[in-house]
C-alpha cells in the first residue's frame, strides 16, 4: 500500500475523500492551510484546535502548511516547502477532495511534478447532484461554516448538509458557494464535539465586483 499524506481543510469533501482514500492508501498525514495573519484555515475560517480535534478522532496526525500573505508566492514557497518535507518521509502520492475545479488540479499536479509526487482526487467528476447524498447516506455530517452571501442568508451558518436550502448553486458548494466543518461520521473514532459562536462578516472585492462571506465562529 502506497504512503500517501492528504490535504485537509475539516470539511465535508476533506472528510469523504480521505474515508475512500484510505482503503487503497497509508495516509501518514493531514495536512491544514493555515494563514499566518489569521491563524485560522484558509476560507473555512476553523481554529487550529478544532482541526486538532479532528485529526485525533481520524487516528492521523496533523501537519500544518502555514502561509505568510495571501500571494500565489507565499502559497507555492509553503507548499514548496511542505512537499520536501513529505517526500523525505517516503509519501508518494498527496490527496486532495476537488471534484470539478480543472485549473486548480492542473496547477497542482504541476507543482507536484516539480518535486517528483503523484496526486490522487478520490471526487473527481463525480456528480454533485448525488454526491452530498452519497456522503450522508455513508454516515457523515456536517455544518456550514462560511457562506457566500450571493447563495445564502446568516440563517444558513450552523446548518446541517442534510438540511441545505434549495437554490442556484452547486449542491457540494465546488465554486466557493459554501464551506463546512465535518463533525460526524465513519472516518471518525468519535463525533467531534463543538460549540458556535457569533457571525462575523467579511467583504473581499473581487475584479470590480464585492463579494460578502459569513462566517461561523466554531470552538
Amino acid at each position: 500500500m502506497e504512503t500517501a499524506a492528504l490535504f485537509w481543510s475539516g470539511g465535508k469533501d476533506a472528510a469523504y475523500a480521505c474515508f475512500i482514500a484510505k482503503k487503497s492508501y497509508h495516509i501518514k498525514h493531514l495536512i491544514t492551510t493555515f494563514s499566518r495573519s489569521t491563524g485560522r484555515v484558509t476560507m473555512h475560517g476553523l481554529d487550529q484546535s478544532l482541526l486538532e480535534r479532528q485529526a485525533q478522532a481520524t487516528g492521523i496526525p496533523l501537519k500544518i502548511m502555514w502561509t505568510e500573505g495571501a500571494t500565489n508566492e507565499a502559497y507555492e514557497k509553503a507548499f514548496s516547502d511542505i512537499l520536501d518535507q513529505l517526500k523525505k518521509e517516503g509519501i508518494t502520492t498527496i490527496i486532495f477532495g476537488d471534484i470539478f475545479l480543472e485549473d486548480l488540479r492542473e496547477y497542482r499536479d504541476a507543482l507536484l511534478e516539480k518535486h517528483g509526487l503523484k496526486s490522487f482526487y478520490p471526487l473527481w467528476k463525480k456528480d454533485t447532484s448525488h454526491l452530498l447524498d452519497e456522503m450522508t447516506a455513508a454516515g457523515f455530517d456536517a455544518i456550514v461554516c462560511c457562506a457566500d452571501g450571493e447563495y445564502f442568508s446568516e440563517d444558513v451558518l450552523g446548518s446541517s448538509i442534510r438540511s441545505l436550502p434549495e437554490g442556484d448553486y452547486d449542491p457540494c458548494g465546488e465554486n466557493g458557494e459554501y464551506h463546512t466543518f465535518c463533525f460526524s461520521g465513519p472516518l471518525f473514532k468519535q463525533e467531534i464535539a463543538y460549540q458556535t459562536g457569533k457571525i462575523i462578516v467579511q467583504h473581499f472585492t473581487i475584479g470590480n465586483s464585492t463579494k460578502t462571506f459569513r462566517y461561523l465562529e466554531i470552538c
